[in-house]
């Protein structure tokens, strides 16, 4: 039987590729402030989150989601967290985080009519980090640093590295919701579990290189 994540990750999968099939229906799905605000299609704040621009973007939100959502969602069907309730709590941040990241976007360019922007890596960024906030000494290894990292060091410097290009960039990336889609991640597990952030703070107390 396939995991929640594994059913979201197939749906994203599926839509992404259909919207590239149907230029009508991918104009339908990306997030457009002015048209949500202009034509009330509210829709699109979710809708945006299961479409992606190509291959490209839609392989790295992939992999991203398959690697972080396993440990994750297995913490949140423990009876700790959100036991039986685990797959719901789960699908409710990714969508909540594709929901919330889009926030400013949507305050900033709502009178923009050539705006839009897609993907999930607003509630992709939420799952990451809600991992993080859970395990926040589990390695993690990139490309660039073949060696594992403490995931809170990673954390730091993807905020970092997210708040920067947000201010500085015009690589037409939505730096802004990575960013807010990262802190959602955290507040969203601070605020059903506030005891989680001592043990957090335990755990960085603990941790040696």
């Amino acid at each position: 039987m396939f995991s929640s994540s594994t059913i979201l990750l197939l749906i994203i999968v599926i839509i992404s590729i259909q919207a590239w099939k149907n230029e009508d229906l991918f104009k339908k799905l990306v997030f457009s402030p002015h048209k949500v605000a202009k034509n009330n299609e509210w829709y699109r704040f979710i809708s945006s989150g299961f479409v992606h621009a190509d291959y490209g973007h839609l392989i790295f939100n992939s992999i991203s989601l398959y690697f972080f959502s396993s440990n994750l969602l297995s913490a949140f069907k423990s009876d700790y967290l959100f036991g039986a309730y685990g797959d719901f709590a789960f699908i409710s941040l990714f969508i909540l985080g594709v929901i919330i990241s889009d926030v400013p976007s949507y305050i900033k360019f709502k009178t923009d009519p050539y705006y839009s922007s897609l993907g999930a890596s607003g509630g992709v960024s939420s799952v990451i980090f809600a991992s993080i906030f859970i395990f926040p000494t589990s390695k993690i290894s990139l490309l660039f640093i073949p060696i594992g990292i403490p995931a809170f060091l990673f954390g730091i410097l993807y905020l970092t590295y997210c708040y920067y290009m947000a201010e500085k960039s015009n690589d037409r990336i939505n730096h802004s919701a990575h960013f807010i889609g990262s802190l959602f991640g955290i507040l969203f597990l601070a605020l059903i579990k506030p005891s989680l952030i001592q043990d957090f703070i335990e755990s960085i107390k603990l941790w040696r290189l």
